[in-house]
């Protein structure tokens, strides 16, 4: 007997893995407060009832390039209803070129601003990028190191709330 699977459903088997590695040790993840781009302040806690997907990334990644299309995707099918993303760029550089970078990729979810280092209010960052889920009660539930897309953590989600 041969099974077979194709890179997609080995790439859905492993996030759902390494999130439900994390979701282990679930916590109430620590509030924090962040600035857009225009200078408006987002607190985590402003979006208690959704799910929440944090996302730590950089204009310099091309991981972090090539999942900007599949948060943009997530958000846009999810914002006015469970769930909503934070980009979160994790990196120094221009406010007019993190603007002007956005409006070139067309990142139609908020995008925060933050300084680089070893980790976060959420947790480590090893890596870039890095991805933290919370639920709508506010516990951190996962973390991804390397791209997500739609499709996976909109698996997850459903996974989550079959549990």
């Amino acid at each position: 007997m041969t099974v077979s699977f194709n890179f997609r459903q080995m790439l859905v088997v492993c996030f759902a893995v390494c999130f439900l590695a994390s979701a282990n040790a679930q916590a109430e993840s620590e509030d924090f407060t962040l600035l857009d781009m225009k200078g408006v302040e987002h607190k985590l806690s402003d979006y208690k009832g959704k799910w929440v997907v944090v996302n730590y990334w950089a204009t310099w990644c091309p991981p972090c390039l090539a999942e900007i299309p599949e948060l943009v995707e997530f958000h846009e099918n999810h914002k006015d209803r469970d769930a909503v993303v934070l980009g979160v760029n994790f990196e120094d550089i221009s406010l007019n070129g993190l603007k002007q970078f956005s409006e070139e990729y067309f990142m139609n979810y908020p995008v925060l601003r933050t300084k680089p280092g070893p980790s976060s209010e959420l947790g480590p960052i090893p890596g870039l990028p890095t991805t933290f889920l919370v639920s709508p009660t506010g516990e951190l539930v996962a973390r991804q190191v390397g791209p997500v897309t739609a499709k996976l953590i909109s698996d997850f989600i459903a996974q989550q709330e079959t549990q």
